[in-house]
């Protein structure tokens, strides 16, 4: 394997991470201390850490996710004293350098993760980590059919996964052995754990009292190789529950509600997290399926506190060990006797949140949210006015259940009790039913128990244990014509147009499993299963009862088929990783160029854009997922579904002679003139997945600058780790005046840069018209190890240089 080797800028954290990995390797295998000797090992660094941050902080109340992510830091008293008022104003103020407990990686964006890491050189990653099979499945006809050719089409990627994962030690789940999340909540999470996942939707571990936060490869690759990983420190958001959802009402709709009130943008920079009475009534899946969703409205993280039914579930996963370890830390004092000595999983008595939401769950219904944004929140009540008022489709396509978010025993057993009622009844699925189990674990319970019997009974297809349709990985079988405007609904977690099947004409409707279902009986939008009732084949009147089901299974969850068990091994330096040198699919990285030793001049805008642009807009799934270990590749498709500001066309961009092109290609041709550019935009850029490849296709192709309204966090990290500056306009009318084809130079960047991310940014525009110079303000939020990573062209290029 080549390594990387430039002359680049490291950051301090950066070269203190190579020289102390060694001794924390050999600190843990050092004999535990004997004042920690009663603690379980999974908790005694938690613990130690844990009364550091009481040390510091004093007497302060803290929330969960605090006391969870405070216990993580590399240096508690260098993160929570500096610049922060000593102590007074964390939040939204520290940079906080963590040390989280091991790295999750799903399939597609795993290869650019190990590709950047195996420039690093190391012999294993220095925390465990694993990698999970599931996007790369397409659902078409059925588990077993789809298995198999998925297999035959991404054998190359999945031989190159699997034989990193043999190199360096990371543990490998093979195609078909379920969805990251799902097997990380079964497996790997654990209270009071800290995990990054390589995915938007990896806080579904929050509701195992995980903090588990989605990023981009370049963070993943920072925690493999031991640095510490920098967050700004969130903001709290507590949602306070009350009462106990009534019978129609799913988990499910906690957070779909809660995306209404705060929309995509609502809980960027904060943490979610959930306290009060009615939290007890909640299953531990219903609370992961919460968590899961809150990527839908920009949140760092979401989290629960640990319940009785949290314990249930890591004894009816087989982890008994785990549930009296977490019953051992919260009663192991430490050094100190007063109530602060204990790491209880909840808040403290009157720990302060930055804003409170406080839902009555008694009082809550049914909600649909969607099209094409998972905030436009609906009541079932006002549904069927809605689809009139706004003339979507009344007909219904299809009904798909499962996913990451909604394919726990409880979702699927509650659906089992509707459809045996519609089938006693002689009622079939009115549209096509796809059903998705979230793992292998999941699948071969619902075999044993005879649920997934009912679904296919009933004409339902049961899926693979993978992503699919929820991804864009479907080929539909019902002959819709791209372009044709049709209705499906889903329990998955995101609804962007032509996510799920690349139909822009395609309005996905999220909701709870229940409420798809029974609206799939009856093949309409229209219906509300809770007032409204069916005409059986024998004419009479049908109307579904409540759905029920229970919890979880009476007896421990099944393992499954032992080909889908994970493969765990150590690190075998003998092992060679398989990438071919005529792969279209994998290719290897070449280091991008260090930031000029000035400010930057002569940019052009290749594109003002304008409303929504998500990560799905910079980079598109579906399809284009084989490329994902290919960056020249699946740089073609760089925000190809972009609409253009200025004429509003989709994937249009202007070369400076007016010539017209696809914004992929005038990006290429800017490329090959060594021309560098920027992108202007509107609020909350790269909504959506952590696609870190939504940061790497614009800086292959020469973007230096992207400029907008707001950021999503993920995606304003990604930028910076790809020696990409992100920036906002300080004054969000400035965005009227710049236009595509004006000419950029930057005032104050390099200085900023070089301070460390300290300094004001403007923008001097020449207008291509020739209507003279405009002068933009604009804002960063560069810490000093991102400013590092810029300088040094990307902190790939820092981390390969630490060697």
């Amino acid at each position: 394997m080549r390594s990387i080797d430039l002359a680049g800028r490291s950051g301090n954290a950066l070269r203190r991470a190579f020289q102390t990995q060694n001794l924390r390797r050999a600190a843990h295998t050092r004999p535990l201390s004997h004042a920690a000797s009663v603690l379980p090992p999974t908790y005694e660094k938690l613990h130690k850490n844990y009364t550091e941050v009481r040390r510091v902080l004093g007497d302060r109340r803290l929330t969960l996710a605090e006391k969870i992510l405070y216990s993580h830091l590399d240096n508690v008293e260098e993160s929570l004293l500096s610049n922060t008022n000593n102590g007074r104003d964390i939040r939204g103020k520290a940079n906080l350098k963590l040390n989280p407990d091991r790295v999750n990686m799903q399939d597609a964006s795993a290869q650019m993760a190990l590709l950047q890491f195996m420039a690093c050189n190391l012999p294993q990653t220095a925390i465990p980590a694993s990698i999970h099979c599931d996007h790369l499945i397409v659902g078409e006809r059925g588990a077993d059919e789809d298995l198999s050719a998925g297999i035959k089409t991404n054998h190359e990627v999945f031989d190159f996964l699997e034989s990193a994962g043999k190199k360096y030690g990371i543990d490998f789940w093979p195609p078909g052995a379920g969805i990251i999340h799902q097997t990380v909540l079964e497996n790997y999470a654990l209270p009071g754990y800290m995990m990054l996942g390589t995915d938007s939707h990896s806080p579904n571990a929050g509701g195992l009292s995980t903090i588990t936060i989605g990023v981009g490869g370049a963070d993943a690759v920072e925690a493999l190789v031991g640095a510490p990983w920098e967050l700004k420190a969130p903001k709290m958001l507590g949602v306070r529950l009350t009462g106990k959802l009534n019978d129609w009402v799913a988990p499910k709709d906690v957070i779909l509600h809660l995306a209404g009130l705060l929309t995509v943008r609502g809980g960027t920079g904060y943490i979610v997290e959930y306290f009060g009475p009615g939290v007890e009534t909640l299953s531990l899946t219903g609370m992961a399926t919460a968590c899961n969703m809150g990527a839908e409205i920009g949140a760092t993280t979401s989290i629960f506190p640990v319940t009785d039914a949290s314990i249930r579930y890591l004894k009816s996963t087989r982890r008994e060990q785990a549930a009296k370890d977490v019953d051992t830390l919260q009663n192991f004092s430490g050094s100190g006797s007063s109530e602060d000595a204990y790491f209880r999983f909840k808040a403290d008595e009157g720990a302060q949140y930055d804003e409170l939401i406080e839902i009555d769950l008694s009082k809550l219904e049914p909600h649909i949210n969607g099209p094409f944004t998972p905030d436009l929140s609906t009541p079932l009540s006002e549904f069927k006015k809605t689809v009139q008022e706004q003339e979507w489709p009344e007909k219904l396509s299809a009904g798909l259940i499962g996913s990451c978010t909604n394919s726990s025993y409880e979702d699927m057993t509650r659906v089992e009790s509707l459809v045996k009622e519609a089938e006693k009844a002689g009622l079939k699925p009115a549209a096509d039913f796809y059903i998705t189990p979230g793992s292998e674990q999941i699948r071969a319970t619902l075999e044993r128990d005879g649920t997934l019997q009912t679904f296919t009974k009933a004409g339902g297809i049961v899926l693979s244990n993978a992503c699919g349709p929820c991804i864009g990985q479907w080929k539909r079988q019902d002959n819709v014509e791209k372009g044709e405007a049709n209705a499906i609904l889903t329990s998955y977690n995101r609804n962007f147009r032509g996510r799920n099947d690349g139909n822009p004409g395609t309005m996905n409707f999220l909701a709870s499993p229940e409420i798809v279902t029974a609206m799939a009986f009856a093949g309409t939008t229209t219906f509300n299963p809770m007032t409204d009732s069916l005409t059986t084949p024998d004419g009479k009147e049908f109307r579904f009862s409540a759905p029920h089901g229970l919890e979880g299974p009476e007896t421990p969850f099944e393992q499954g088929k032992e080909a889908l068990n994970v493969l765990s091994q150590p690190p075998n330096a003998e092992e060679e990783v398989k990438i071919s040198p005529t792969s279209e699919r994998l290719a290897f990285l070449e280091p991008f160029e260090p930031f000029p030793s000035s400010d930057l001049s002569g940019l052009r805008v290749l594109v003002k854009i304008t409303g929504k642009c998500t990560t799905d807009t910079i980079s598109a799934a579906g399809p284009w997922l084989k490329y994902k270990g290919h960056l020249p590749n699946i740089s073609e498709n760089t925000l190809n579904t972009a609409i253009n500001a200025e004429t509003g066309e989709v994937n249009v961009a202007y070369d400076l002679d007016g010539s017209k092109h696809t914004i992929p290609e005038l990006a290429k041709k800017w490329k090959a003139a060594n021309q560098p550019w920027l992108v202007v935009a509107e609020h909350n850029y790269g909504e959506g997945s952590a696609r870190e490849h939504a940061a790497l296709q614009p800086r292959y192709l020469g973007a230096r600058i992207i400029v907008c309204k707001s950021f999503a966090r993920i995606h304003e990290t990604n930028l910076k780790k790809q020696g990409v500056v992100p920036l906002t306009f300080a004054n969000e009318a400035d965005y009227d005046k710049i236009n595509a084809g004006d000419e950029v130079s930057t005032v104050g960047l390099y200085e900023m840069l070089q301070n460390g991310g300290k300094g004001d940014v403007s923008l001097k525009v020449t207008k291509k018209d020739g209507s003279g110079e405009v002068s933009i303000p604009v804002k960063h939020a560069v810490s000093k190890d991102q400013a590092g990573f810029i300088l040094a062209g990307s902190a790939l290029n820092l981390l390969s240089k630490g060697l």
